[in-house]
């Protein structure tokens, strides 16, 4: 579907615009999919120089808690942009991180497939 394209490439740049303004840093690449009423959005890198010592020193399990417990935290913000971005509601929200390589996904399940013209 061509015009979900525009909309996939929104959600992408919304959610690493978000990343960067509240971590500092934000992913090298992001790449959204959209199945019916799911958000998949994959992000690569983006750790913190303080993450990356972190993981150096073996505390992966600390990284993850505090980035998941942090996600939840600016939970709306994201969720508010995936509601403007595809015109739906978001009923239900996931975050999770992976370190090796580094990628964080971000699900978001929507109410209904996201309308082709939302406002934005």
């Amino acid at each position: 579907m061509p015009e979900l394209g525009e909309v996939r490439a929104a959600l992408s740049n919304s959610i690493v615009a978000l990343m960067k303004e509240h971590y500092g840093k934000g992913p090298t690449a992001a790449k959204s999919f959209i199945n019916d009423e799911y958000v998949f959005t994959v992000l690569e890198g983006g750790l913190t120089r303080h993450e990356e010592t972190m993981l150096a020193a073996g505390e992966s399990s600390a990284v993850r808690d505090y980035r998941l417990k942090f996600q939840q935290v600016v939970r709306d913000e994201f969720c508010g942009a995936v509601e403007r971005i595809t015109g739906r509601k978001v009923l239900d929200y996931h975050s999770q991180i992976v370190f090796d390589p580094p990628r964080s996904f971000e699900v978001f399940v929507l109410d209904g497939p996201p309308v082709t013209d939302p406002p934005r």
